[in-house]
């Protein structure tokens, strides 16, 4: 057999092992990491973890452990992972920034919303609360089932009983493998009451929950500014996101000066990082109209924003915020949960309420059944006493005399083992008539109870009735009553403010562009004087000058075809060179600058290259939105672009290196947006190139310059000498056409 037949033998096998052992981890991950259970809303490590604080009996109103003693317990008897991950997890359920009802007290640094880690689990104790105790009730009454932990030697909750809508009420999130899940918290007040709607009325649908639980309610609170369709479509279906604002307002300084104040933060969002955000749009202008940005959070958030000037529309400035940094965030929900620990699915606001209300009737019936065994077993003992107090003195007499006084009892009263166990080990001082009476009380009130047992097992009505009982209670205990339970996030209709136009966010100034033949680039204040000398570096000159605002654009066109464009509110400032345009944009080394003007919406461009190919685009379609600009006019090596001029007029005039003039309609050029264009003028040397072009008014004549300032005009008849096709040759130009073959200077 060759080497080849060989490695085709085992490749199959191979493949089928890797295939089943990946299945096997991802099912792994699924089932045990990353989901939460919807019964119970945790995942195996939460769920661990309050277990092994409920073994140390660290109750809410007991004493606080060190956590690295709960780590080390969690680790050792119920999850054998790294006690780093453990403690993560035990220090996450203690912040009341990332849970909404937190499950563990803590003491000590448990980390902040700045970002801040807890400090080392030796330094910091912790307990349960009170949320988490009520997820644990009725755990020794056999309400739910238990498996062996991963060495076998103990036993570990598989779900836990679970007394309000965890799953929802804190939130999750988890990436498995294939599958994510990401839960917002929410309300228990308003999980309650929809749950209870949904026990008086099944077959209700999400559109109606939805009256209940109108969103979520984020521990840091916040603004939903999502409209009620999408938050309707998003707890219909499972997936969807909710959009969440800042809360802010506006503090008045008097004499017409005002500030921001951002009271509460979204969900999530750490506040150092959001700061430097802001800090950074200032420092790069890319919201102008913020001056400064101060931390004065202690307890509370408390972020100052300062506008630039007092004219400015707060709502204009917030709206910048929002789009620019994390005062908003888009919180994506995707309710992938296991349902009855075992199947993922992506479930709708009805299904994960569904799915508690079904596992709480589960956990009230079994703790219902388990009662019942227990009263049984003390009717069954208590009918035993009663034996014995009726002939007492023939049991005394039997324990006295016999040597099997156990047998014995039991074939002469025909009781059970159970009964004369308790007979033997009844102490002397029950025997006193009192404590016949207080058995004859206990035996009929269980009997009672019993019967009540018996009667809520047979109907199903009234085991809803029981389980809307407790979530009452839950609600008192947890309700918007209580300062925990309180709505903390609020609602509100998002004010939409179109596209803020740069004139409104920046102060309108005067100013002088100044660029450099080398490409240095600066904003003078003021109008100066166009003629005014000005200092440049050794060996450099000025080549543009012009008047513009702070509020304009300005663009920049390379000889690569590419426009930029450069906001004049972010050049440097003219005391001292400038900076380098380059360093503003991405223009390349090789390419040069052949234009710099202020942009001027709905006016349109003449572009060429030294080809004589060009074409006409408007100014609106060359605006870049990036430092990477936007390629307009295609070339090639050796061919570079090298017109840029506005049209203002009816016709075009073209000049190329043979010094041959030609004219023609404008309208002969076609308008594009992107391309190489169509010739201008006709070389009959491929080396000749294209030097200038303008459009000009046919009625007022053709001008050039020359000389010193001197300006001359050809008008109609003499101008008609050089009509022509577009893309002919043209003719010789005029006597006295400058040498450097230029209309303009």
């Amino acid at each position: 057999m060759s080497d080849t037949e060989g490695s085709t033998e085992h490749a199959e096998p191979l493949r089928r092992a890797i295939g089943q052992r990946y299945l096997t981890y991802a099912l792994s991950t699924i089932m045990h990491r990353a989901l939460p259970d919807a019964r119970d809303g945790l995942k195996p490590v939460h769920r661990r973890i309050l277990y092994a604080m409920r073994e140390l009996k660290l109750s809410s109103n007991g004493g606080f452990r060190k956590c690295a003693k709960i780590s080390g317990d969690v680790m050792g008897n119920y999850h054998p992972h790294g006690d780093g991950a453990i403690y993560d997890a035990l220090a996450r359920l203690a912040q009341d920034f990332n849970v909404r009802y937190p499950l563990v007290d803590g003491q000590g640094n448990f980390g902040n919303i700045d970002g801040d880690n807890p400090a080392a689990s030796r330094y910091t104790e912790a307990r349960m609360t009170a949320a988490a105790e009520a997820l644990l009730e009725g755990l020794n009454d056999d309400t739910v089932d238990f498996r062996e932990n991963y060495d076998g030697t103990l036993q570990e909750p598989v779900v836990l009983p679970a007394a309000f809508p965890n799953l929802l009420a804190n939130g999750s999130s988890g990436i498995a493998v294939g599958m994510a899940t990401n839960i917002p918290p929410h309300n228990i007040e308003e999980l309650c009451d929809a749950c209870q709607h949904l026990i008086k009325t099944p077959d209700a649908r999400d559109d109606t929950l939805v009256n209940y639980v109108t969103g979520p309610d984020f521990p840091t609170g916040g603004v939903i500014v999502e409209p009620r369709e999408s938050i309707l479509e998003t707890y219909r279906t499972g997936r969807g996101a909710f959009r969440l604002q800042s809360k802010w307002r506006i503090e008045d300084l008097g004499r017409g000066q005002w500030q921001v104040v951002v009271l509460e933060i979204p969900y999530q969002v750490q506040k150092s990082k959001l700061i430097e955000k802001l800090a950074e749009l200032i420092q790069t202008k890319k919201v102008p109209i913020l001056a400064d940005v101060r931390d004065e959070s202690a307890d509370d958030i408390r972020i100052v924003l300062e506008p630039r000037s007092k004219n400015v529309d707060p709502d204009v400035l917030m709206a910048s915020l929002f789009r620019q940094s994390d005062l908003e965030v888009r919180f994506s929900m995707n309710m992938n949960v296991l349902i009855d620990g075992r199947t993922p699915k992506v479930c709708s606001l009805k299904e994960v309420l569904r799915a508690f209300l079904d596992h709480r009737r589960e956990v009230l019936l079994r703790r219902t059944r388990n009662r019942l065994g227990k009263i049984d077993h003390r009717l069954e003992v208590l009918e035993g006493y009663l034996i014995a107090f009726l002939n007492l003195d023939r049991v005394i007499e039997i324990i006295r005399n016999e040597d099997e006084p156990k047998s014995v009892m039991m074939a002469e009263f025909d009781l059970s083992d159970v009964q004369a166990e308790a007979i033997l080990n009844m102490r002397l001082r029950s025997l006193r008539r009192l404590e016949e009476m207080e058995l004859r009380k206990e035996h009929d009130d269980l009997t009672q109870e019993r019967s009540e047992l018996m009667d809520l097992l047979d109907d199903e009505g009234l085991q809803w009735a029981k389980i809307s009982e407790q979530l009452r209670d839950v609600k008192k205990r947890f309700g918007k009553s209580t300062e925990l339970g309180r709505r903390r996030t609020d609602f509100a209709e998002a004010v939409e403010v179109a596209d803020v136009p740069l004139e409104a966010m920046i102060e309108k100034e005067p100013i002088t562009v100044v660029c450099s033949q080398m490409g240095w680039i600066r904003a003078m204040k003021g109008h100066i004087a166009l003629d005014q000398q000005l200092k440049f570096k050794d060996g450099d000159e000025g080549r543009f000058t012009f008047h513009a605002e702070t509020t304009d654009r300005l663009l920049l066109f390379g000889s690569n075809g590419r426009f930029y464009t450069i906001s004049a509110a972010n050049l440097p400032g003219g005391r001292g060179m400038g900076e380098p345009v380059r360093l503003m944009i991405d223009l390349p080394n090789e390419a040069d600058i052949i234009d710099l003007f202020i942009m001027k919406p709905g006016e349109k461009l003449l572009v060429a290259s030294t080809a004589g190919n060009g074409f006409v685009v408007a100014q609106d379609e060359v605006e870049a939105q990036t430092r990477g600009g936007k390629q307009v006019l295609n070339v090639r090596d050796p061919v570079r672009a090298a017109i840029c001029r506005p049209v203002s007029g009816d016709h075009v005039a073209v000049v190329g290196e043979n010094r041959k003039v030609l004219v023609f309609p404008v309208d002969e050029l076609p308008e594009m947006v992107r391309g190489k264009g169509v010739r201008l003028q006709k070389y009959k040397d491929a080396d000749t190139k294209l030097t200038d072009a303008v459009t000009f008014t046919r009625a007022q004549g053709l001008s050039w310059t020359f000389g010193e300032g001197k300006t001359r005009t050809v008008n109609d008849p003499e101008l008609a000498e050089w009509d022509g096709k577009r893309a002919s040759a043209g003719r010789m130009a005029p006597r006295g056409f400058p040498r450097d073959n230029k209309f303009t200077d």
